[in-house]
Protein backbone atom coordinates (compact mmCIF):
# COMPACT_ATOMS: atom_id res chain seq x y z
CA UNK A 1 0.00 0.00 0.00
CA UNK A 2 1.33 3.44 -0.94
CA UNK A 3 -0.77 6.22 0.54
CA UNK A 4 0.11 9.60 2.01
CA UNK A 5 -1.88 12.47 3.51
CA UNK A 6 -0.16 15.78 4.27
CA UNK A 7 -1.23 19.22 5.42
CA UNK A 8 1.15 22.07 4.81
CA UNK A 9 1.76 25.52 3.34
CA UNK A 10 2.97 26.26 -0.16
CA UNK A 11 6.54 27.53 -0.28
CA UNK A 12 5.93 29.31 -3.61
CA UNK A 13 3.23 29.69 -6.25
CA UNK A 14 2.42 26.53 -8.24
CA UNK A 15 4.06 26.07 -11.63
CA UNK A 16 1.75 24.91 -14.45
CA UNK A 17 3.08 23.15 -17.55
CA UNK A 18 1.57 21.08 -20.34
CA UNK A 19 3.03 17.82 -21.67
CA UNK A 20 4.43 17.95 -25.20
CA UNK A 21 2.57 14.97 -26.67
CA UNK A 22 -0.92 15.12 -25.20
CA UNK A 23 -1.04 18.68 -23.87
CA UNK A 24 -2.09 17.35 -20.47
CA UNK A 25 -1.76 19.87 -17.63
CA UNK A 26 0.60 19.22 -14.73
CA UNK A 27 1.11 21.53 -11.74
CA UNK A 28 4.01 21.28 -9.33
CA UNK A 29 4.55 22.97 -6.00
CA UNK A 30 6.29 22.37 -2.71
CA UNK A 31 4.62 22.31 0.69
CA UNK A 32 6.23 22.77 4.09
CA UNK A 33 4.96 20.37 6.75
CA UNK A 34 5.89 20.85 10.39
CA UNK A 35 7.10 17.76 12.21
CA UNK A 36 4.90 16.90 15.17
CA UNK A 37 6.54 16.81 18.57
CA UNK A 38 9.73 18.38 17.24
CA UNK A 39 11.73 20.18 19.92
CA UNK A 40 13.54 22.29 17.31
CA UNK A 41 10.46 23.19 15.19
CA UNK A 42 11.72 21.09 12.28
CA UNK A 43 9.95 21.22 8.92
CA UNK A 44 9.90 18.81 5.98
CA UNK A 45 9.46 19.97 2.39
CA UNK A 46 7.60 17.82 -0.12
CA UNK A 47 7.35 18.32 -3.88
CA UNK A 48 3.76 17.75 -5.04
CA UNK A 49 2.67 16.90 -8.60
CA UNK A 50 -0.98 17.29 -9.65
CA UNK A 51 -2.16 16.15 -13.11
CA UNK A 52 -5.08 17.29 -15.26
CA UNK A 53 -7.86 19.69 -14.32
CA UNK A 54 -7.05 19.52 -10.58
CA UNK A 55 -3.54 20.70 -11.49
CA UNK A 56 -4.99 23.65 -13.41
CA UNK A 57 -7.18 24.51 -10.42
CA UNK A 58 -4.14 24.44 -8.14
CA UNK A 59 -2.26 26.80 -10.47
CA UNK A 60 -5.23 29.17 -10.71
CA UNK A 61 -6.28 29.33 -7.05
CA UNK A 62 -3.29 28.51 -4.87
CA UNK A 63 -0.47 30.86 -3.93
CA UNK A 64 2.59 30.92 -1.72
CA UNK A 65 1.70 30.56 1.96
CA UNK A 66 -1.72 28.96 1.44
CA UNK A 67 -2.63 25.95 3.56
CA UNK A 68 -3.53 22.77 1.64
CA UNK A 69 -4.29 19.15 2.33
CA UNK A 70 -2.79 16.65 -0.11
CA UNK A 71 -3.81 13.02 -0.56
CA UNK A 72 -1.88 10.77 -2.92
CA UNK A 73 1.09 8.46 -3.22
CA UNK A 74 4.87 8.70 -2.88
CA UNK A 75 6.81 8.19 -6.09
CA UNK A 76 10.58 7.84 -6.61
CA UNK A 77 12.19 8.91 -9.88
CA UNK A 78 15.73 9.05 -11.19
CA UNK A 79 17.45 10.80 -14.05
CA UNK A 80 20.92 11.42 -15.38
CA UNK A 81 22.44 14.91 -15.49
CA UNK A 82 24.31 16.24 -18.51
CA UNK A 83 27.55 15.26 -16.75
CA UNK A 84 26.38 11.65 -16.41
CA UNK A 85 25.64 11.85 -12.69
CA UNK A 86 22.57 9.89 -11.57
CA UNK A 87 20.07 11.85 -9.44
CA UNK A 88 17.12 10.59 -7.43
CA UNK A 89 13.95 12.47 -6.55
CA UNK A 90 10.98 11.72 -4.35
CA UNK A 91 7.65 13.43 -4.94
CA UNK A 92 4.02 13.20 -3.91
CA UNK A 93 1.68 12.47 -6.81
CA UNK A 94 -1.60 13.96 -5.59
CA UNK A 95 -4.93 12.32 -6.27
CA UNK A 96 -6.68 15.03 -4.31
CA UNK A 97 -5.77 18.55 -3.15
CA UNK A 98 -8.01 20.22 -0.60
CA UNK A 99 -7.79 24.01 -0.44
CA UNK A 100 -7.86 24.83 3.28
CA UNK A 101 -7.55 28.57 2.68
CA UNK A 102 -9.45 30.28 -0.13
CA UNK A 103 -8.94 33.39 -2.18
CA UNK A 104 -7.49 34.45 -5.47
CA UNK A 105 -3.75 34.79 -5.96
CA UNK A 106 -3.77 38.57 -5.64
CA UNK A 107 -5.25 38.54 -2.12
CA UNK A 108 -3.05 38.43 0.91
CA UNK A 109 -2.62 35.04 2.53
CA UNK A 110 -4.67 35.74 5.64
CA UNK A 111 -7.74 33.55 5.69
CA UNK A 112 -10.58 35.59 7.10
CA UNK A 113 -13.88 34.47 5.56
CA UNK A 114 -16.91 36.64 5.97
CA UNK A 115 -19.48 34.67 7.95
CA UNK A 116 -23.03 35.56 6.90
CA UNK A 117 -25.63 36.44 9.49
CA UNK A 118 -28.48 33.99 8.90
CA UNK A 119 -30.80 35.85 11.23
CA UNK A 120 -31.08 38.96 9.06
CA UNK A 121 -34.22 37.82 7.17
CA UNK A 122 -32.41 37.53 3.83
CA UNK A 123 -34.16 35.63 1.04
CA UNK A 124 -37.48 35.64 2.92
CA UNK A 125 -36.24 33.58 5.87
CA UNK A 126 -36.57 34.80 9.41
CA UNK A 127 -35.23 33.53 12.69
CA UNK A 128 -37.78 31.64 14.76
CA UNK A 129 -38.23 33.05 18.22
CA UNK A 130 -40.28 30.17 19.60
CA UNK A 131 -39.84 26.67 18.20
CA UNK A 132 -42.95 25.14 19.86
CA UNK A 133 -44.90 25.28 16.57
CA UNK A 134 -42.31 23.28 14.61
CA UNK A 135 -43.76 19.80 13.83
CA UNK A 136 -40.48 17.90 14.17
Amino acid sequence: MNSVVLIGRLTRDPELRFTAGSGRAVATFTIAVDRPYSKNNETDFFRVVVWGKPGENCANYLAKGRLVGVQGRIQNNNYQTSTGEKRYTTEIVADRVQFLEWGNKRQDNNFNPEIPDFNDGADGFQAIEDDDDIPF
